[in-house]
């Protein structure tokens, strides 16, 4: 026999459950349907459009780890170089790894870096190019987020202290909703 779970949803699906969708702030959550269940969204009826999406990450790490990067002294190899092309492979592999996001034909990925010595940082910056019915900010910060993981992986045998922060859309244009600034 199963129990009913006592784990605490951020939305009560049981009591919206006669509502068309679930709404959160005045906003409908477009991959819930009006049961409260996991759907994707139809995006057939939809125009394409050219769709950018920008996405910026930091990784922190000891002074000591910023010098062995920046000298490619590290023992994995090119850091930067491998960080940039597993962004660029994550971006493509999105659908695979997000539940619900739609599989999309991506025009272009590019993932640039920006070390600041002072600061022992790397800023990653992914920019992903599309045309088509959805967006490409999930491949945006997806890019990001692994590019930080691979910074992460290939220094972690000298710096186990190193920081992913502050993973972040920063801007998209196209669909709908146009061009949003948000840094």
């Amino acid at each position: 026999m199963r129990t009913k779970s006592t784990r605490a949803l951020p939305i009560d699906i049981e009591k919206r459950s006669d509502r068309p969708g679930i709404a959160v702030a005045g906003k409908k959550l477009t991959h819930i349907d009006s049961a409260g269940r996991p759907h994707m969204v139809d995006i057939t009826g939809k125009a394409d459009t050219d769709r950018i999406a920008v996405a910026k990450g930091l990784v922190r790490m000891q002074p000591a780890t910023f010098k062995l990067i920046k000298q490619g002294e590290i023992a994995k190899g090119d850091v930067l170089a491998v960080a940039q092309l597993a962004g660029i492979m994550a971006a493509k592999r999105t659908p695979d790894l997000i539940p619900l996001c739609h599989p999309i034909l991506i025009g272009r990925v590019n993932i640039k870096f920006k070390p600041d010595e002072k600061q022992s940082t790397v800023e990653i910056t992914a920019t992903v190019e599309s045309t088509g019915k959805t967006g490409v900010e999930m491949e945006a910060l997806t890019a990001t987020a692994v590019a930080a993981l691979t910074i992460y992986d290939m220094c972690k045998a000298v710096d186990r202290g190193m920081k992913i922060e502050n993973i972040r859309l920063v801007r998209k244009s196209g669909g709908k909703s146009g061009t949003i600034e948000l840094e």
